[in-house]
């Protein structure tokens, strides 16, 4: 049951309270300033209201409290300057509110804080200096915010820091050297800002506690640093979207517990990196939209070759020859996966990397924020390279692969018709290839298809029928000009499939008698009638 109405300026006369807690209920209006008067109170819990207005400045009053939780509600305007009087305060919980103006410097007096969280809000201005001052600090989660400026070197201050959230805001500037101090660090997210200079040396003093890293969409140069020592910790590592470039550390085999790679977006020019195949946790590689190129089909050094991986999208490089058949065969997190799917424990590494995965794919044509890997999400996108030789019937293998997309490279020959097999399928996307022969039959049985392009190849014959491909249009098939059958206005030659002429050209020409039409025929039968009577009144 949930209790609603607002909360009661009554409330204060309970002098003697020390713990309030009306969360997740449905209280709305403002925070009672009489709430100052709870002088004895340890813990207030109004989160997941719909409270409105202001904080209340009175709350600086209450010199007892520990834990003070009011986020995803709609308070608004500046955080109470006040809020620094709570010397005894560990929990500052603010975040998913419409909260704005700087954060106060005051914050800096709350010698025994230990989580401060204020994302999610509207909150501008610099990151206060004196946050470096909180040396009990822990979790420090700034992040969707517009704060600007850059990151304060005191930062480094903090020795039992082991969560560090600043992603979207505009912050801007080099990193500060100083962040390299907080070896207790696990999560550090800077993504989404306007951060430049070249990725610390310094960070492989991190590699051993760090498990999440991503510093993706900036602007950070040069080359990754090979900071990845051994007894490297890390879950889950994205720098997409920057202007990196050079190779790919080899030092990331250390990382033994890797489960995500994102470096697409990059300037990155290297070959495919072969020696990850062994990986043991490994679920994501994204390369896209860099400068890979060499060939895929080598033969392999390693006996295992990915065998967890769920994630792979290499579009937008200039990889060449065959695709990589071994690959196929053996990517065992895409086959069976609602036969083989086991629970999996809820521990603390899998929390930390499903709570902040983050990665940018292309799904049935959208760029799209993927923000949680469920196990039974899986891609392959190898798109706009330069890829020959034939689909490999092999490819049927992966029976719970969702999303395919072999687009815009050289491929030739037949569609398989064992890609029937992924009865699973979401999006199949073979469009500007050289792909010949007909539309298998067998591609009828996807009835979860829902993306359908294999527009720009010189496929023949009648478009299959069946209550799923009826939902695909013309913009699926544009291109292939022996192809018929609805939805095209091409028809078919009924005993052997082939194209005929389109509707509107068969009205033109229906009627025709022994080679001539019926227009050709009235055109001469009226000339002779002319001339016939112009010689018979000759000759009368």
């Amino acid at each position: 049951m949930e209790l609603e109405g607002s909360i009661p300026q009554e409330i204060g006369n309970l002098s003697s309270l020390v713990f309030l807690d009306l969360s997740w209920n449905s209280f709305h209006g403002t925070i009672p300033s009489t709430v100052g008067n709870l002088s004895n109170l340890q813990v207030l819990y109004l989160s997941s209201n719909k409270l409105n207005g202001t904080i209340p400045s009175t709350i600086g009053n209450l010199s007892n409290l520990q834990l003070l939780y009011l986020s995803s509600n709609e308070l608004n305007g500046p955080i109470p300057s006040t809020i620094g009087n709570l010397s005894n305060l560990r929990v500052l919980y603010l975040s998913s509110n419409k909260l704005n103006g700087p954060i106060p410097s005051t914050i800096g007096n709350l010698s025994n804080l230990e989580f401060l969280l204020l994302s999610s809000n509207k909150l501008n201005g610099p990151i206060p200096s004196i946050v470096g001052n909180l040396s009990h600090l822990q979790n420090l989660q700034l992040f969707s915010n517009k704060l600007n400026g850059t990151i304060p070197s005191n930062i480094g201050n903090l020795p039992d820091l082991y969560v560090l959230e600043l992603s979207s805001n505009k912050l801007n500037g080099e990193l500060p050297f100083s962040i390299c101090n907080l070896t207790s660090l696990e999560v550090l997210l800077l993504s989404n800002n306007s951060l430049e200079g070249k990725v610390p040396q310094c960070f492989r003093n991190l590699s051993k506690s760090l498990l999440i890293f991503h510093l993706n969409a900036n602007s950070f140069s040069g080359p990754i640093p090979s900071i990845f020592i051994k007894g490297c910790s890390l879950q889950s590592i994205n720098l997409s979207g920057n202007k990196l470039q050079g190779r790919l550390p080899k030092s990331l085999i250390n990382c033994k517990s890797l489960k995500g790679l994102d470096v697409g977006n990059n300037r990155i020019q290297d070959e495919f990196p072969f020696w990850m195949e062994a990986l043991p946790e490994f679920r994501v590689l994204v390369l896209k939209s860099n400068k890979f190129d060499g060939n895929m089909s080598l033969a392999s050094r390693s006996n295992l070759q990915f065998p967890k991986l769920q994630v792979l999208d290499i579009s937008r490089n200039a990889f060449v020859g065959s695709l990589p058949q071994r690959y196929f065969k053996s990517f065992r997190a895409m086959m069976d996966v609602k036969e083989n799917q086991t629970e999996r424990d809820i521990n603390t590494d899998e929390y930390f990397f499903q709570r902040h995965m983050e990665m940018r794919i292309t799904l049935k044509g959208l760029d799209q924020l993927l923000k949680r890997l469920l196990e039974d999400f899986t891609i392959i996108d190898l798109s706009s390279n330069k890829f020959s030789g034939t689909i490999p019937r092999f490819i049927g293998n992966l029976n719970s692969l969702r999303y395919l997309n072999l687009s815009h490279n050289n491929l030739m020959g037949h569609i398989p018709a064992s890609l029937g097999n992924i009865s699973v399928l979401e999006s199949l996307d073979l469009s500007s290839n050289k792909l010949e022969g007909g539309i298998p039959s067998e591609l009828t049985s996807l009835t979860f298809l829902a993306k359908l392009n294999l527009s720009m190849n010189d496929l023949v014959g009648q478009i299959p029928q069946s209550t799923q491909f009826s939902t695909f249009e013309n913009d699926s098939y544009v291109g292939n000009l022996r192809l018929c059958g609805v939805p095209l206005t091409r028809k078919c030659n009924e005993e052997n499939g082939q194209r005929m002429q389109p509707e509107e050209e068969e009205e033109e020409e229906y009627g025709f008698i022994d080679g001539f039409g019926w227009r050709s025929v009235v055109m001469g039968y009226g000339s002779g009638f002319i001339v016939g009577i112009g010689i018979g009144c000759w000759i009368i």
